[in-house]
This record gives structure tokens, C-alpha cells and sequence, in this order.
């Protein structure tokens, strides 16, 4: 279940809890109103705990118990209610306590649910400035590519190419306007190939999964080894890629050169991810 809205709270800076989960708006339809009062009514009780839950979420927030507070959101997450909003505000609060890894797992995960959320995008902006040392940052085709979400690629070049079906068709059975309809069907094929291969880049930034330093000075090592010495070392927030794992260790590229650290001194995103690429359940 989704905790559906939110409104904003941007007073104190580029980082705050947001505020509550807004209400539903009055239907203009009378006869939808009340076909969805049937649907309301029999789900109220169930989201209203959830609301209760992120409202007191918000609170231990505002009260400067940040910890507390993402202890809070992380419940509401495990139970099953996901948003944006309670990502965000879980992010927030572990900026708030120091730990700019998680914070980067949690805003990233709200990016993902909500790719084109400016508040979120300047939030992680801000949040990645304050990382030090070695790491990799998103490219301009990357941040791009995740303006949309894999399901919205997927709907384009979906439509795309059924538009160059039907027009196909249509030349058959209208060939008087075989001009118009030649040029919707060319330009049709061209889209659903671009869109393809958008749909093909954006899948490819998130089969592999992002490892994520969730702690300070990590040692980056040659081998998968506790005697193999260290090349370089990574600070909490630091977003590497994943090229293999082995025995508990991960081998990472931070942009300089890969190296092997520890699987528990980081956090993968995203968190269905298995090193390898899989998911958990695969």
C-alpha cells in the first residue's frame, strides 16, 4: 500500500522532514463519489494507522530525534506502505544523524519512485556534495535517462510501436493517403527504436547494483583479502560501481582503479539487488 501525497517542507534549508500525507480532493462526479466511498470506507482502517504511523514519524523529526525518527520511517517501510515522501523523509533523517550513505540509499530510492521531484533532486544534489573522496557520479546520458521511470520508457516505446502497426495497417486498407500514412509508420519505427534504446540504457544503470560507503574510511584492497593492502580508501557516501563479489567482499570501481571491500561496510542499491545483479528472489 501507498501513502499516496505529501506536502512540502522546504523552511530551513535544502533539508527537512516533509510535512503530512495530504488529503484526496472532493470528486466533481457525484455518481464517482459515491461508487469510491464504497472502496474508501473499506480501506480507511487500514490507512489510517499508516497516516498515524508517518504523522508521528514527523514528529520525532521535528523534535531534533533524528535517529528515532528514521527508526520510524523504516518500520512504516518494512510493513509495506512506500512513498516517496516517507523515503525522502527517511533520508532526511539520516542526513540529519550523520550517516550520508543511508541518506543517499533512501533519496535514491525516492528518485526512483519519483524520478522528476525537484525537491529530491536537490535534496541528493546537496546530500553528494558533502561526500569526500573517490567516487562516481552520475553522467549527463545517466541523469537524463532517469528523468522517466523503466515503466514509463517501457509505455513510450510500447506506443510507439503499435502507432507503427496500426499505420501499417492502415496503408493497407487506405492506400489513398499512402503518403501520410508512410511517413507516420517511418516516423513511428524511428521512435520505437530510439525509445528502445533508452529503454535499453535506463535498464542497464540498474541491473548492476550501486554500492554505497556506510561507513568512513574504507580500505579499498587488492584482493579479497584482510592482508592485501589497501589502494585507496573510500568515505561514507562514496557511490561505486559493483564489478564482482567473492567470499563476502565486493570488487568496486570508484573511478580510479577497482578494489575489493567488505560487503558490510556498505549498503546496495537498489536493496532487491544481489551483487551479481540478480534480485533476492531470483
Amino acid at each position: 500500500m501507498r501513502l499516496l501525497s505529501k506536502e512540502r517542507c522546504i523552511q530551513t534549508g535544502p533539508l527537512c522532514a516533509q510535512g503530512r500525507v495530504g488529503r484526496h480532493r472532493p470528486r466533481i462526479c457525484a455518481f464517482a463519489a459515491v461508487a469510491a466511498a464504497l472502496f474508501i470506507c473499506g480501506r480507511a482502517a487500514v490507512a489510517a494507522p499508516a497516516t498515524d504511523r508517518f504523522e508521528a514519524a514527523n514528529r520525532l523529526y521535528e523534535q531534533g530525534r533524528f535517529k528515532e525518527a528514521a527508526a520510524a520511517y523504516q518500520e512504516l517501510l518494512n510493513s509495506g506502505f512506500t512513498s516517496p515522501a516517507v523515503y525522502f523523509n527517511l533520508g532526511n533523517a539520516f542526513f540529519k544523524s550523520g550517516q550520508l550513505g543511508a541518506a543517499i540509499a533512501a533519496h535514491r530510492e525516492a528518485q526512483r519512485l519519483a524520478p522528476r521531484d525537484p525537491d529530491i533532486e536537490a535534496n541528493l544534489r546537496f546530500i553528494r556534495e558533502q561526500v569526500q573522496g573517490p567516487r562516481l557520479t552520475p553522467n549527463l546520458i545517466q541523469r537524463w535517462l532517469g528523468r522517466l521511470t523503466l515503466n514509463e520508457w517501457t509505455l513510450l516505446c510500447v506506443a510507439a510501436f503499435w502507432i507503427c502497426l496500426l499505420s501499417l495497417a492502415a496503408l493497407q486498407l487506405r492506400p489513398a493517403r499512402k503518403t501520410l500514412l508512410r511517413g507516420i509508420a517511418l516516423a513511428a519505427g524511428a521512435a520505437t527504436m530510439v525509445l528502445g534504446a533508452c529503454l535499453a540504457g535506463a535498464w542497464s544503470s540498474v541491473a548492476r547494483p550501486v554500492a554505497i560507503a556506510n561507513a568512513n574510511d574504507i580500505a579499498v584492497r587488492n584482493g579479497p583479502i584482510e592482508e592485501s593492502p589497501s589502494t585507496y580508501t573510500v568515505h561514507d557516501g562514496a557511490e561505486l560501481r559493483v564489478l564482482d563479489q567473492k567470499d563476502g567482499w565486493l570488487l568496486v570501481d570508484a573511478g580510479l582503479r577497482p578494489g575489493w571491500l567488505k560487503r558490510e561496510d556498505v549498503i546496495l542499491w537498489p536493496s532487491g539487488r544481489q551483487p551479481d545483479g540478480t534480485r533476492a528472489s531470483d
